[in-house]
């Protein structure tokens, strides 16, 4: 699959996936699968998208993300798409929304097909709707498809719903609106080997800056590392108050793992399933009890549901 930063003129008639898309979710899913399936029309599956959120762009301030790109090109492809595009929201954002439409989506993407939800806006100030753009399409001959809203238990399944779950931690819930596990992929690093001392040496990854922190505690996790192995896992975010701890860490105890050290290479941790909050413990010998107990708790949740995780 190619991935751009870069907005070029396309050499092959497209079918365009419009939308920021985080975290891929199952409503996102539905427009991306239509679009890929009109390769079989002889159409090039293309997702139009952005570097960074528009909203973020538009409104200010901090923006946490619930899928790092990496993690979104490799969905994206499993999907089907053939080329994305991360645009630069902010040198297009001043276009109308005709001008958006006529310049870069017939234009510069060829495109015979458009895909997108039913809450798709474009152009300057978000103006142009599925309404406008349905006008546009039919103006210009392109078949336009708006996606009605995806829902679950009478929630309609949006990124911003999804990122609350998450931040308070019921990642149950989250993952199964996401279709997905929600977690990230990181060098593993050196820590403070106070794991090792309590006989449970955990796998230290640095945090994304930008991805949505869950809720502090303790969590059932399925880990993916580099050889392809899996394992059920106990996964703590948050400072570690028993030790002092100050700034958030993402570190991980695999019960069943006895293998060699794995410093430097790529972990995948994925969470499953909130155990408990984070405390603060009157000793180590507290604290290697509780992660004792949880080990068995995550062992057991693994063994249930998380050789099928993603």
């Amino acid at each position: 699959m190619l991935t751009s930063n870069v907005l070029s003129p396309q050499q092959q008639n497209t079918a365009v996936a419009l939308g920021f898309f985080d975290g891929v979710h199952r409503g996102h899913r539905r427009v991306l699968s239509l679009c890929a399936a009109q390769k079989a029309q002889g159409l090039t599956p293309v997702c139009l998208t952005f570097s960074e959120s528009p909203r973020a762009v538009m409104n200010g301030g901090e923006f946490f993300y619930l899928m790092t790109r990496r993690d979104k090109v490799k969905v994206l492809e499993a999907i089907g798409m053939e080329q994305v595009i991360f645009a630069d929201f902010r040198a297009i954002m001043h276009l109308s929304p005709e001008a958006f439409f006529h310049d870069i989506l017939v234009k510069q993407l060829r495109a015979k097909a458009l895909f997108c939800g039913f809450n798709y806006h474009f152009g300057k100030s978000a103006e142009g709707d599925s309404a406008l753009l349905q006008r546009l399409c039919g103006e210009s001959g392109i078949v336009l498809t708006v996606v009605p809203p995806e829902t679950n238990d009478g929630e309609v399944v949006c990124s911003t719903f999804i990122r609350g779950l998450i931040a308070g931690g019921e990642v149950e819930r989250a993952n199964q609106l996401l279709g997905a596990r929600f977690g990230f992929s990181a060098e593993i690093t050196h820590g403070r080997r106070l794991g090792r001392e309590l006989g449970t040496p955990t796998i230290n990854m640095p945090l994304e800056k930008d991805l949505v922190l869950p809720k502090f505690g303790v969590y059932a996790s399925l880990v993916t590392l580099e050889s392809g192995e899996r394992f059920g896992g106990v996964t703590n975010v948050g400072i570690k108050p028993t030790v002092g701890g100050t700034v958030p860490l993402w570190e991980t105890w695999m019960p069943d793992y006895h293998g060699g050290e794995i410093y430097g290479q790529t972990a995948d941790v994925r969470l499953l399933k909130f155990l408990r909050p984070e405390q603060k413990f009157d000793n180590l010998n507290a604290l290697r009890g509780a992660i004792l107990r949880d080990g068995e708790q995550a062992k057991a949740i693994f063994r249930q549901i998380g050789e099928s995780a993603t």
